[in-house]
């Protein structure tokens, strides 16, 4: 199943400090022969906290996950089963692409435990659709399914879709400090 567009409907406010709409638009997902059948919506984000009034406008958020005091917006599907990249895929290749598209997100993943990985983030999660594992330190594992919210506090985990249809989950990340 080839991933769908998302519309994205942004606010922000005009010189008299009127809120209108700035910009009204489709966001392409983020695809990859390392992850295949799965895709990322990167749909907002920012490396600093929001002052108002605000014009709406893009602002500065070049990584995949945010800074401290920075946040990040994103819808990710994940297909089911083993993630596992077909044998003719350029991995250096894909590698690079996927650091050009979602800066850091693969510096964040374990190499020797295939999609675990920590960030920096407090990460409020909803599985909209299908059915996801979120599996932590020494294996311990919970099923989520379609309107259960994860709260991640910067944990090392990973999601993994053991079902029969791709999962979908939505995620807002925001920037936290690690003693």
């Amino acid at each position: 199943m080839a991933p769908t567009k998302v519309r994205r409907v942004v606010t922000g406010h005009d010189s008299d400090g009127k809120a209108r709409v700035v910009a009204d638009g489709t966001v392409e997902p983020i695809t990859s022969g390392l992850m295949p059948g799965s895709a990322i919506y990167r749909l907002w984000g920012r490396d600093e906290r929001a002052v108002f009034p605000d014009d709406g406008s893009p602002r500065r958020a070049e990584s995949y996950y945010p800074p401290r005091d920075g946040s990040r917006f994103m819808i990710n599907t994940i297909a089911p089963g083993e993630l596992t990249p077909s044998s003719d895929l350029d991995l250096t290749a894909a590698w690079e692409e996927l650091e050009r598209q979602a800066p850091g997100a693969a510096a964040a993943m374990e190499p020797d435990a295939p999609g675990m990985h920590t960030t920096d983030s407090l990460d409020y999660v909803l599985v909209v659709s299908g059915e996801v594992t979120l599996e932590l330190d020494d294996g311990e594992r919970t099923v989520l399914r379609a309107g259960d919210v994860v709260i991640q506090n910067g944990t090392r985990h990973a999601w993994r879709n053991h079902g029969i249809e791709p999962c979908t989950i939505v995620g807002v990340a925001v920037g936290a400090d690690r003693a």
